[in-house]
């Protein structure tokens, strides 16, 4: 059963991004913002930094590209950012002292990374043609606003069950 518990963790997060855009549309919050959930992603940053290197990146792999296929039109946008970030991140957190703090903004920077790198390929391939200043100003930073109350939300309870996992990686 516990081999299985990471995936259903990551597939339930990835099914409550569904759900969240769903019920949650900014309309809701009474503005023109949009917000955009990166609950995976972040959790994924989350078992790079305390799970370790090689699982963040095949997560990564794993889910970007079922990201790609059931969200984009175009398979290969998620499926290369996912993996590239995980390895930024465990880069980043080699330099870093890993507490929860440290890790909590590294994760961040993360899912900024990930919505700027979005944002650039949208451009690049012309899916888009709002300007870098109206993509900060009406999605960036209400989006970070967002993954930062998840991020404070799952942070300690992310921490712990990536520690187990490494924990039992170690005793195998």
């Amino acid at each position: 059963m516990r081999k299985f518990l990471l995936p259903l963790i990551f597939l339930g997060l990835f099914i409550l991004e569904s759900l969240f855009v769903q019920f949650l549309p900014a309309a809701f919050f009474n503005s023109k913002n949009v917000l955009v959930p990166h609950f995976l992603i972040a959790s994924i940053l989350f078992l790079t930094i305390y799970g370790g290197e090689k699982h963040g990146i095949v997560y990564g792999i794993i889910f970007g590209l079922l990201f790609d296929i059931v969200y984009t039109e175009i398979i290969g946008i998620y499926l290369f950012l996912f993996p590239l970030v995980a390895y930024i991140v465990s880069k980043i957190m080699k330099v870093l002292q890993t507490n929860i703090l440290i890790a909590s903004l590294v994760s961040l920077i993360g899912v900024a990374l990930i919505e700027i790198g979005v944002f650039e390929m949208d451009k690049l391939i012309h899916i888009t043609n709002i300007t870098f200043m109206n993509f900060l100003d009406r999605r960036l930073f209400s989006t970070l606003i967002l993954n930062a109350i998840y991020i404070v939300i799952a942070a300690y309870p992310l921490k712990r069950q990536f520690e187990k996992f490494a924990d039992n990686l170690r005793a195998d």
